[in-house]
């Protein structure tokens, strides 16, 4: 289970106030009845028109988390436990580090070695 914080928990929050209290999922049946959206991916592309974003998966929602949790310093221990991730391999194969971010590691080692 992910914890949520910040926006994303008070967005679903609201989301819980405008929906049915009897439904526990965010993705919802549109029918009403109670149990998960079965067929998400119409949903999920219709949200992406709307919002006028081209060329996106919901998958890639995994590499940006890995990728931002990668940039403010996390563990390959802690992103693999966000992402349910076995290996550190596939770990690595998931955050990807920009050029700025290595350097900066590199410039916090050197600093702390007086280098």
């Amino acid at each position: 289970m992910l914890p949520l914080t910040g926006r994303a928990l008070e967005a679903l929050r609201e989301l819980k106030l405008q929906g049915s209290a009897k439904n526990e999922f965010v993705f919802a049946q549109p029918s009403g009845l109670s149990g998960p959206c079965v067929h998400f991916d119409g949903y999920w592309q219709d949200a992406l028109t709307a919002a006028g974003i081209t060329n996106f998966r919901f998958h890639d929602l995994r590499h940006t988390t890995a990728s931002y949790l990668a940039a403010q310093g996390a563990s390959l221990l802690e992103i693999a436990d966000v992402l349910g991730h076995k290996t550190l391999a596939m770990v690595k194969r998931y955050s990807h580090l920009t050029q700025s971010h290595k350097v900066a590691a590199i410039e916090r080692m050197a600093k702390a070695k007086g280098l």
